[in-house]
C-alpha cells in the first residue's frame, strides 16, 4: 500500500480541524477562551488518540504500514503536549484540586477520556476564574 507513504501530516491535521469545526456549533468560543481552546483541544487530541489506536495500529501492525503510525503519532504527541500545557494553565487559574489535576491528566492517557472530561468538567467551566 503505498499510497499511505503518500499522506502528508498537514493533511491529517487539516482533517482533524475540519471534523472539530463541523461538530461545534459555537466554534468562536473555541479561540476567544482559554478554556474553549482547552475543550477544542481535548477534542482534537481524543480524537487524534482514536486514529492512532483504532485507525494507524491496525495499519502498522495489520497490514506492515508503519508510516501512518509516525505521522498520526507526531500529529498526537503535538496535541498531548499542547493539552497537557493548557490543563496546567487552566488548572491553575481555576484552583482545581490535586484530584481534579490528576483526573485530567489521566482522561489524556485513556481513550474517549478527553471527551468525558469535557462532558464533565470543562463545559460547566465560566469564560473567566473567579
Amino acid at each position: 500500500m503505498v499510497f499511505i507513504n503518500d499522506v502528508k501530516l498537514i493533511e491529517i491535521i487539516n482533517l482533524l480541524f475540519i471534523i472539530g469545526h463541523t461538530i461545534s456549533i459555537k466554534m468562536k468560543i473555541y479561540f476567544s477562551t482559554a478554556v474553549g481552546r482547552l475543550r477544542l483541544v481535548a477534542f482534537l487530541e481524543g480524537l487524534s488518540l482514536l486514529a492512532l489506536l483504532f485507525i494507524a495500529m491496525p495499519f502498522k501492525y495489520l497490514l506492515g504500514e508503519p508510516a501512518l503510525v509516525r505521522m498520526v503519532g507526531s500529529a498526537h504527541g503535538g496535541l498531548f503536549i499542547l493539552f497537557v500545557i493548557l490543563a496546567l494553565q487552566i488548572g491553575l487559574e481555576y484552583k482545581w484540586s490535586i484530584k481534579t489535576n490528576i483526573l485530567v491528566f489521566i482522561s489524556s492517557f485513556v481513550p474517549f477520556g478527553t471527551f468525558y472530561a469535557d462532558h464533565k468538567l470543562f463545559r460547566f467551566l465560566p469564560a473567566e476564574p473567579k
